[in-house]
């Protein structure tokens, strides 16, 4: 189980962060050394989500996005995870009929609803297994600071309103690298949601940035006008309370947990018994499901969240070399010859 983050980390108050800065030196240098390790060529795109922060940018989101976006256009994408959170090392391809999230991981089941998912610490063994059953495109959940598989795009993803932190590497903030030397491994960023940190002022001017937002998804009408007990245990659970509320639900009350938290009976006894208090349903992420007992999950609210681009067609360019004749290029608008006179205007338009 993962623990909350220290307050510290997001506004870098009090001694803690100054005191800690000898060990965050010590892990930038380690990260440092293990990316000069080299890895394995895949014969196919390989596009890596990834950040500088230890979780709750929105990479999960983000990989499944572009998964489903590849499968749509008829690539047959594989995606690949460490399979955080589970006792599986892998290599080994998820099956959701048999495996759970003690065993693989809550992302891995998540993103194996979109396409075939793999999890293992070596993302190139993983990477050679979805190959070989026929992948023509990889997408890594996490990995850019792991080096054991050469990227073909990397996508640095940030959260707006959280954006890196206090600025300082782990375990004196939430970075895993500097900002300067994770983003100079990538060839664009995604920002999700409005910049409310300072985002665009940390990263490369030179660096392109897409932007998205997170609206609600599976589920949001479900919760439409309705009271509900909220509880999260995912690394920033002001964005699923958001989600909510953008949903339309009444949130009555809310309860947050560690990141990963394994839920057993009796911290659902005692949240079902707090939503009967409030005459209110219980309301999760599908994350959080997928850690929730069996038995529990038919009583369970799940709201899920999906990406809207603010503007899909960079997007689409910025795969397009990747896949050649899969993202093709929109008409240009016609232009009249030279010299020659302008169409009349529509009728309707002159008799206003």
């Amino acid at each position: 189980m993962r623990m909350r983050a220290p307050e510290f980390w997001r506004h870098g108050h009090g001694p803690w962060p100054r005191l800690l800065m000898p060990f965050a030196r010590f892990y930038a240098s380690q990260t440092a050394e293990r990316l000069l390790r080299s890895g394995w060529t895949a014969p196919v795109p390989v596009i890596c989500c990834g950040n500088v922060t230890a979780g709750g940018a929105g990479k999960t989101t983000v990989a499944m996005e572009l998964a489903a976006l590849l499968r749509a256009r008829g690539i047959a994408a594989h995606l690949l995870c460490s399979g955080y959170g589970g006792h599986e090392k892998g290599p080994l391809k998820v099956d959701p009929d048999r495996h759970d999230s003690t065993a693989v991981g809550d992302e891995a089941l998540l993103l194996a609803r979109v396409a075939p998912t793999w999890i293992g610490r070596d993302r190139s063994a993983s990477a050679r297994l979805a190959v070989a059953e026929g992948a023509q495109a990889l997408v890594l959940d996490d990995g850019l600071q792991n080096p054991s598989l050469i990227k073909t795009l990397t996508l640095l993803v940030v959260d707006g309103a959280t954006g890196f932190g206090n600025g300082r590497v782990i375990p004196a903030g939430p970075l895993r690298e500097p900002v300067a030397v994770g983003a100079a491994r990538c060839q664009a960023a995604v920002l999700i949601g409005a910049d409310e940190a300072g985002v665009a002022r940390a990263l490369p001017p030179d660096l392109p940035v897409h932007h998205a937002r997170l609206l609600p998804g599976d589920g949001a009408r479900a919760v439409e006008g309705r009271p509900v007990l909220a509880f999260a245990g995912i690394a920033n659970p002001q964005k699923f309370f958001d989600t909510l509320l953008a949903a339309g639900a009444i949130i009555v009350g809310r309860e947050v947990f560690a990141d990963h938290y394994p839920f057993d009976d009796g911290d659902l006894v005692a949240l079902a018994r707090e939503a009967e208090r409030l005459r209110a349903e219980l309301a999760c992420t599908p994350k959080d499901y997928v850690r929730l007992p069996a038995a529990w999950q038919a009583r369970v609210r799940v709201v899920g969240a999906r990406l809207e681009w603010a503007d899909p067609a960079t997007l689409h360019a910025l795969l397009a070399p990747l896949f050649p004749g899969a993202f093709p290029a929109p008409p240009a608008a016609a232009q009249p010859p030279a010299g020659a006179p302008p169409e009349p205007l529509p009728a309707a338009v002159l008799e206003g």
